[in-house]
């Protein structure tokens, strides 16, 4: 397995490669705001993320449809909605470390 050596850390390639997908997956605002208002109301439909991001569908359905591409989200068809969950919980660790470095949020 490939590894970068760094002092004398090794960290494997491939965890960073992950590390960077996840990243790149949800950089974006709302794409943050689904994964932080899916981590609060576990299981929402299209419109319900909508009302609760204050977006538009079409933009917020773009957005679901590629998280769930890159498995990120999960979605399930009840009736006629389609409802959309966390599939990586761990992904929602991303907010309490930002939110504790504080990122320069001023």
């Amino acid at each position: 397995m490939t590894q970068i050596t760094t002092n004398t850390t090794c960290i494997e390639v491939k965890k960073l490669e992950r590390m960077a997908f996840i990243l790149k997956t949800v950089a974006h605002p709302i794409r943050l705001g689904v994964v932080k208002v899916l981590d609060k109301y576990k299981k929402l439909s299209v419109g319900e993320i909508c009302d609760k991001l204050g977006t538009e569908q079409s933009l917020t359905s773009h957005h679901l449809a590629s998280m769930k591409l890159k498995g990120m989200l999960k979605a399930k068809r009840e009736g006629k909605s389609v409802y959309y969950m966390i599939k990586e919980t761990e992904i929602t660790k991303i907010f309490s470390c930002l939110e504790r470095c504080n990122c320069n949020m001023g």
